[in-house]
């Protein structure tokens, strides 16, 4: 067998993992009733993007990989670390403390964690400008399509709490997924 120098390892093993993890992209238009439209990008992802390898640790500098930390945190409970991955910390700690008062630990944890299993997929990630918008099919246990948005500030990733045209038109985009208007895979 012919021995392959570190370097081709290396590459070739970098080569299998982003072909893994590989996405599909597509700039799409919404044109929405009342005469207006929205130019975004369709991300689609392999099926087990979502879940986290035993391996690594997520890093923010994806709108999917800080899902991944911000979901990795709730499910251990600890609102204090999600909640310093968003746009308005104080007020995503309230929310998430609020919602935990209010369904109890155990609730709060299955919740987010049902996000890092094989039976709650990522569907598609919706761009526009730098703002992102995840579409997760939560059927299976919540039996929803939920939607999480995010912005990117200095090459991070943060949960996107403030208001914003471009998450009202990310809203639209999910809206229009909701009700059958638009697909979520690509074209062939």
């Amino acid at each position: 067998m012919k021995r392959r120098a570190p370097g081709q390892v290396f590459l070739a093993g970098m080569l299998l993992a982003l072909a893994a993890h590989a996405q599909t992209e597509e700039i799409r238009t919404l044109a929405r009733e009342d005469g207006t439209s929205v130019t975004y990008t369709l991300r689609t992802y392999p099926p087990d993007a979502h879940l986290l390898r035993p391996d690594t640790k997520p890093v923010p500098t994806s709108a999917l990989d800080s899902a991944k930390l911000i979901y990795l945190h709730l499910s251990d409970g600890d609102i204090e670390q999600a909640a310093l991955l968003s746009n308005s910390p104080r007020r995503r700690f309230e929310v998430l403390r609020d919602y935990r008062e209010s369904v109890g630990e155990a609730e709060f944890k299955r919740v987010f964690a049902q996000y890092l299993t094989p039976e709650s997929p990522l569907l598609a990630e919706i761009a526009i400008d730098n703002r992102r918008l995840l579409v997760w099919d939560l059927r299976a246990s919540a039996k929803q399509i939920a939607g999480q948005y995010f912005v990117e500030v200095d090459g991070a990733y943060l949960i996107d709490d403030v208001p914003n045209e471009q998450r009202t038109r990310l809203r639209w985009v999910l809206e229009a997924y909701r009700s059958g208007k638009i697909p979520l895979k690509p074209s062939p």
